[in-house]
This record gives structure tokens, sequence and C-alpha cells, in this order.
């Protein structure tokens, strides 16, 4: 294929995975806006005066950047695991995989809409976040590379999840048992300085700690060892690009 085939082929499938979770807005955008609030008024509101501060922060403050990375990793994964899953059981993943598209065309036009997804309702999160906490930002820069960073490393992981996956039961396994207890261990809610020593050593094998706390940094400008966060991010993304490549020029799960 040409680079303006690729080109074509790649936005195909970016504007289909954009209209598809567009057009069922009240089921992928709405329900985390929600959420979120409800975080707000039962955390923020009712418990936190009693929680008091956590990094110099108020703790409605503190769990702002938590609570929209969490939805931008959710959503992400979300998307993409059950658009290529689904592409799998009705078969029409099989007419992309007989054509000319390159793997990486098919991987990154998903992953793209993973990501649109998880931008979308990470930014709908942040508008109801203003609604509770006076958002400043510290770092639009760091912001908007750990958020897309993120979105891409847990859309890639969905994919794969997809790529595996036998049934429908099969796409909630790794985001119930896995997913949800590394988000909500992953300093959303709480500061990994405030654990005891082994736990402390423990939770730093948590991958989303780094993301959770380089987030919180773009926002309020919280001290962490940054260039940490981007390495953990990048290595463990590009690891998982790489065995997604491998996965789909092997076939496996798509080949009957």
């Amino acid at each position: 294929m040409t680079l303006k085939e690729q080109l074509v082929a790649y936005n195909t499938l970016l504007t289909r995975e954009i209209l598809r979770f567009a057009r069922i807005w009240i089921q992928t955008i709405l329900p985390a806006m929600i959420t979120t609030a409800l975080y707000f008024i039962i955390f923020g509101k009712l418990l936190g005066d009693k929680v008091g501060k956590i990094d110099g922060l108020p703790y409605i403050e503190f769990i702002v950047p938590g609570l929209i990375l969490m939805t931008v990793i959710t959503n992400s994964y979300a998307n993409v695991v059950s658009s290529f899953y689904s592409a799998k059981f009705q078969r029409n993943i099989e007419e992309m995989l007989v054509s000319p598209t390159p793997n990486y065309i098919i991987l990154i036009g998903f992953v793209s809409g993973g990501v649109a997804r998880g931008v979308s309702v990470g930014l709908s999160v942040t508008l109801v976040s203003m609604l509770f906490v006076d958002l400043r930002v510290h770092s639009m820069l760091v912001l908007l590379s750990i958020g897309l960073l993120t979105a891409v490393l847990f859309s890639i992981a969905g994919f794969i999840n997809a790529i595996y996956a036998r049934s429908f039961d099969d796409i909630s396994i790794i985001p119930t048992f896995v997913l949800t207890p590394l988000t909500y261990l992953g300093g959303v809610f709480y500061s990994i300085s405030q654990l005891p020593g082994i736990w402390r050593d423990v939770a730093a094998f948590n991958p989303i700690i780094y993301m959770v706390n380089a987030f919180r940094y773009g926002f309020w400008g919280t001290e962490l060892p940054l260039l940490q966060a981007y390495l953990v991010i990048l290595t463990i993304g590009t690891v998982l690009y790489l065995f997604a490549i491998y996965l789909l020029r092997a076939g496996t799960g798509l080949r009957s």
C-alpha cells in the first residue's frame, strides 16, 4: 500500500471507532461524569475534611488528577477490548487481515479510537471536577503527554486482551481482577508516602502509581521523579506495542 492508501485506511478505522462510542455517549461518556461527581461528593466533600491534607494538598484537590486519569485508563482500555473483540466475533476482522492493510495500521487505528474515547471522557470528567475544585495547571506539557501516553498504553493492553479473548466474558476478566485493583491501589486516593516500608516497596511495582503521580504533578506541581515516570510508561508501552504487532503477525486468536 502507498502512504496515501495507508492514511485512508487509518482514517477509516479511526472515524469508525469515534462514531462507535460517540453514538452511544449515554453509555460511554455520561456514566463516568456521574461517577466522578459522586466520588467528589462522598470522598471530597463528606470525608475530605476528616482526612485533612495529603502532600500539602486538601484531600479533594489531591484526588482530582487520579480520578481524571482513572477514567482515561478504564475508557481507553474498554473501547479497544470491546471493539476489537466484536470485530473478531462478527468475523469482519478477517476482511482487514486479508486486505493489504499493514498490521501496524490496524493496531494504530484501534488504539487511536481508544485514545479518542479516553481523552473525550477525561475532558468531560475534568469539566465536572471544575464544579468542585478550582483547578490550576502547573505544566500543560506534562498533563497532555502523560494523559496521551497513558491512554495509548492501556489501549494497546485492551487490544492484547481482545486478541486472547474467546468469549465476551473474557474481555471483563482483566479489567475486573487486574486493572481495577491496580487502579485503586495506584495512588488515586492516597499517597504512597503514607504506606509502611514494605508496602511502599511493593507499591513501587504498580506502574499506575507513576502515571497518577506524574499527572498530579501536571496539575499541582507536587514533587516526584518525573523522568522515572516517563521511563516506566514508555518502556511498558513499547513492549506492549511490539507484543501486539507480533500477535497480529502470528495470527494468535485470529485464525480458526
